[in-house]
């Protein structure tokens, strides 16, 4: 059966009864997983085996793992990474080093989710900050130049790949000049055009081949001033797809958040109608779920290719002996 185009959420550690039936007749291309949702690793593999029971397919089940402030699994079952400004960090200093330290370290986080049948992860951050930005982002950024944010998530998106784990490079066209949180409240971008393509933009560029990316809601003042480039076809056209030139599936960042107004089955309307491929809903709640599903046509056209060629991409983890790989990675933060 076709997978319809948007990725949910459910509400605890295993499946209620009327979210099973939902993901029965909903059909949803994923299940994005929260704390919420995670106890002990039987308990997950249990929950993901539930999930494809219920939607009759190998779906994608996806994380945001990143390390440091956005990890949602952690001790005591599994181990604690370090943000994506401690590879910034090291990189300043080496920067083979820094490079060899994210791609391990995304490495061994595949080895976990892999582990627990989890197949994508939302990681590499693009995102360059800006002295004006709001701290949602601040040490979960690789640097603070384009070159160094590229180079790092590049390396963070070629672990996860040699762990059988796919990518999801975000917040395009970048987050880092938002001076609120978007969870809470919709950022407002005043800065020029030729600046965003000097620096947010050219951040993602060399990351356009990865298999998944997510929007920011962010407005754009000089690009869309009156929409959020989630729901903006001029930013997802012109920019995500232009500009940078991305060419996978895109998701919407978790159409719940603050930042975005209307139900949520105007904005899936709005985001599927934009450009995005997914509409991603993260909080569980089984009214809004009903609401996304609704307004979710089974996946067609390009939208289906992208979706199918991002899961295609995934591969069988690169052989890796795990053991010394943990000391080593243990080793690298030791000395820093």
């Amino acid at each position: 059966m076709t997978a319809r185009a948007f990725i949910t959420g459910v509400s605890g550690l295993r499946l209620t009864d009327a979210e099973r039936q939902f993901l029965r007749t909903a059909r949803p291309f994923g299940l994005i997983l929260f704390k919420r949702n995670i106890d002990t690793p039987a308990q997950v593999v249990a929950l993901v085996d539930e999930f494809r029971e219920a939607v009759g397919a190998e779906a994608a089940v996806l994380v945001d793992q990143e390390g440091g402030r956005v990890q949602r699994l952690g001790p005591p079952h599994w181990p604690a990474y370090p943000a994506g400004g401690w590879y910034g960090a090291l990189h300043a200093r080496d920067p083979q080093a820094g490079l060899a330290a994210a791609r391990l370290g995304a490495r061994l986080i595949a080895a976990d989710l892999v582990a627990l049948g989890i197949t994508v992860d939302c990681l590499p951050v693009g995102d360059v900050p800006a002295p004006e930005g709001d701290p949602v982002i601040g040490d979960r950024a690789y640097g603070t130049t384009p070159a160094t944010v590229a180079a790092l998530a590049a390396a963070a998106a070629e672990g996860l790949m040699a762990g059988g784990v796919l990518p999801v490079v975000k917040h395009m066209p970048g987050h880092g000049r938002a001076a609120c949180d978007s969870h809470k409240a919709l950022p407002r971008v005043s800065a020029d055009r030729a600046t965003l393509e000097a620096i947010d933009v050219a951040a993602f560029r060399p990351l356009a081949a990865l298999p998944f990316g997510m929007t920011a809601h962010v407005v754009y003042m000089a690009l869309d001033p009156d929409r959020p480039a989630t729901l903006s076809p001029t930013v997802i056209g012109e920019v995500i797809r232009g500009a940078i030139g991305f060419s996978g599936a895109l998701m919407t960042d978790d159409l719940s958040m603050g930042a975005l107004s209307g139900s949520l089955a105007e904005r899936t309307r709005a985001a599927l109608s934009a450009g995005c491929d997914l509409a991603l809903h993260c909080n569980g709640n089984l009214v809004e779920m009903e609401q996304v599903a609704a307004e979710s046509p089974g996946l067609s056209g390009a939208a289906a290719g992208r979706c199918a060629a991002a899961l295609a991409a995934r591969r069988s983890p690169d052989p890796i002996d795990l053991a010394e790989a943990r000391a080593a990675f243990s080793r690298m933060i030791a000395a820093s």
